[in-house]
Formats: structure tokens, C-alpha cells, sequence
């Protein structure tokens, strides 16, 4: 049995790579280290943006363990055009994963690549991995083995967010674990 732990980034100040997380953000990574102090982790993949790799540094400094750095884990960019109307225009998106604007990638292409980064985990020596990524392309991620999960899912993501797939019997199954959802009673998910 295989184990992705896929995290969204900590609230940060903006949306460029180079963004860093807030002040409530650092905490967040913290809270998001405790979270996982009980849970066996053997690898830590992040997103090469600079607040999904702070997201997961605490984890990664309590469990000793190197975070990777991988491309595909990276935003999905909708658009390199300005979009006054960018969010019925991401909405489109999940209606019609080809549909694609000047510049950016469409949510077959998104779900293609970091799918791809998934498969070769699940196919991997390594048990119990951690990847940090962000809302659309984990939107995307999660959408690609329960295509009920749709734009409305996108806009009810947490910062920060966690979602376990497991792999077993070529089988993966999807449950959402972050601990603030419970107050909510939150979940898209059967256990």
C-alpha cells in the first residue's frame, strides 16, 4: 500500500513564485508539522514556489528528511493575460478540461502533469510520500480520480489543506484530513 500526503501551501501575501507566507501563514506550517509528528513520512516533494516550500521546511526539519524540489508541482497558470473575469473564467475550466487561454494551460494538461509526478510514486519504491502543491493543480489532482470534485470543491479548499490518496490493489481512494475541516463537519470524501 502506497501513501501520497498532498498538502496545499499556508496562507501567503500573494500569488507570484517568489511569494512568501504570512505571518498566520509560518504558524499554519507549524500547526501543519504537528499535524504530521505521529505520521511515518520517507519522502517530502514540494512545488518550486517559495510558500509551498515553507509550508512543509517544519515537517521537513522534524523528520530529518530533504524536500525535493519538482516543476510539476508548480501553480497551473490560467492565463499569462490579465483576466478581470479570471474566475468564471477558472470555473470554465472544470467544464471543459481542454479549454485553454493565451498563455496558460488547460485542466487536462495540469491534470496530466502532476498526475504523471503521482503515477511515478505510486509505481516508487518509497511508501509514504509527502507532495506540497497548490489549490488548482491539487483541485485538478483530485479530480482526475473523482471527477465529481469540481470547481465549487476548488473554492471550499483551506489554506492549508491536506488530502491522503492511497494506492492498494490498483485501487486509489481519496480522504481529506485536515483537522480544521472536523469543525465544520467538512468532507467530500467517504472514508
Amino acid at each position: 500500500m502506497k501513501k501520497i500526503y498532498v498538502v496545499r501551501h499556508c496562507e501567503a501575501q500573494g500569488q507570484d513564485s517568489n511569494s512568501k507566507l504570512t505571518e498566520k501563514g509560518l504558524i499554519q506550517s507549524k500547526s501543519l508539522s504537528d499535524f504530521f509528528s505521529t505520521t511515518r513520512i520517507n519522502r517530502i516533494i514540494s512545488s518550486p514556489y517559495i510558500r509551498a516550500i515553507q509550508s512543509v521546511v517544519p515537517i521537513s526539519e522534524e523528520k530529518n528528511i530533504k524536500v525535493e524540489i519538482d516543476e510539476r508541482l508548480s501553480e497551473r497558470i490560467l492565463s499569462t493575460r490579465n483576466l478581470p473575469d479570471w474566475l468564471e473564467k477558472l470555473k470554465e475550466t472544470y467544464e471543459d478540461l481542454d479549454l485553454k487561454y493565451e498563455g496558460g494551460e488547460s485542466s487536462k494538461e495540469a491534470m496530466d502533469r502532476i498526475g504523471q509526478l503521482v503515477d511515478e510514486l505510486f509505481k516508487s519504491e518509497t511508501e509514504n510520500t509527502l507532495i506540497a502543491t497548490h489549490g488548482n493543480l491539487l483541485s485538478l489532482l483530485l479530480k482526475n480520480y473523482d471527477n465529481s470534485f469540481g470547481f465549487h470543491c476548488w473554492k471550499d479548499l483551506t489554506n492549508p489543506d491536506v488530502f491522503l490518496l492511497i494506492y492498494k490493489n490498483n485501487e486509489v481512494t481519496i480522504e481529506r484530513l485536515w483537522s480544521e475541516l472536523e469543525i465544520y463537519g467538512f468532507s467530500y470524501f467517504q472514508k
